[in-house]
């Protein structure tokens, strides 16, 4: 059994002389909540659609459940759910003729089901898990109706699916994207800025219902520049920056790195300092982040007039903006 998601080694797509992705290497468990930091034009969007065979790669491999991107990319879309980050629909149609056509292409049923699913205790449908290696080389239609599930879906959400997609605002077109890759119950979620477009409310329970996703063994790949949303759901992450990764691990792991947020209020000699990043001069003191010996500051300290002073962890953002400045 592969015990991975996603492999990739040495990942490379080059659209002619411009740099898409330089040797990217990621190892994505099985059921993990992962995140893909970047800002954009960093390489996401063209990782995960190089991992989907939207796009051919350059060089390099990649495997999702031990199949290969290439090779075996239909039966690797059939356990996956997409969200891009920017969708669009055939004009004319209903909310729930796209989530209909959504489920055949992936060999799904949409129609009522004589026996209600199973729900879950905040309400969603769900499918009989299957067993542990149901994504081995071996892979085989797992067909099921995915009605119910797009119903109670579309009520969290608060999406009309009698609703034309052409009326719709960007808020409620993403919930449509986000219902079709969610609804037929995939292994594994692609998830790509999967929050533009939504209100607060909605972006909470989003993540609500991806939170009790993974809890139930799905795998989940989320990418985003938003840095809190990456701190508060996931395990892991990956940084990237120009087409490569800079850092990967646990999300504790890399916020580890040694610096520290501190705030002064009164005066010293910031030039004195080594180490010192982002600092922000403000009219009664500064803030910076420091990654140097802490007796040199506290005697750098000594030498002026400080009237406050607060030493602390630095959040995601913070630790981001390190790892990009370095």
């Amino acid at each position: 059994m592969n015990e991975n998601a996603i492999q990739t080694r040495n990942l490379t797509k080059y659209y002619g002389k411009t740099r898409g992705i330089e040797q990217i290497d990621l190892t994505v468990p099985r059921g993990d909540f992962f995140g893909f930091i970047g800002p954009n034009g960093a390489g996401k969007s063209t990782t995960i659609r190089t991992l989907l065979g939207l796009i051919r790669p350059t060089g390099g491999e990649a495997k999702i459940f031990g199949l290969d991107i290439i090779n075996d990319r239909e039966r690797i879309l059939s356990h996956v759910g997409y969200l891009p980050s920017e969708t669009s629909f055939y004009p004319g149609m209903r909310v729930r003729d796209v989530l209909k056509l959504s489920a055949e292409l992936r060999g799904r049923s949409f129609r009522r089901s004589k026996q209600p699913l199973p729900r879950s205790s905040h309400g969603i449908a769900t499918q009989p898990r299957r067993s542990d290696n149901r994504c081995e080389a071996t892979l085989s239609p797992w067909e099921h109706d995915c009605s119910e599930t797009a119903r109670l879906l579309c009520e969290r959400l608060q999406l009309d699916p009698a609703r034309k997609v052409d009326e719709l605002s960007l808020g409620n077109k993403k919930k449509v994207s986000i219902v079709c890759a969610l609804q037929h119950d995939p292994d594994l979620l692609i998830l790509d800025e999967p929050t533009s477009g939504l209100d607060p409310l909605m972006q909470r329970e989003f993540f609500e219902i991806l939170r009790e996703r993974s809890a139930g063994g799905t795998t989940i790949f989320l990418s985003s520049h938003i840095l809190s949303e990456i701190q508060h759901n996931c395990a892991h992450a990956a940084m990237i920056r120009d087409g490569r990764i800079i850092a990967s691990g646990s999300v504790e792991d890399l916020s580890r790195t040694g610096a520290r947020r501190v705030s002064i209020r009164g005066q010293m000699d910031y030039g004195a300092l080594s180490s010192v990043k982002n600092l922000r001069i403000l009219s009664d003191g500064a803030d910076f982040l420091y990654r140097g010996d802490v007796q040199a500051l506290l005697a750098v300290m000594a030498n002026g007039t400080i009237r406050d002073v607060s030493i602390n962890e630095p959040d995601l953002e913070e630790i981001f903006l390190h790892y990009y400045t370095d």
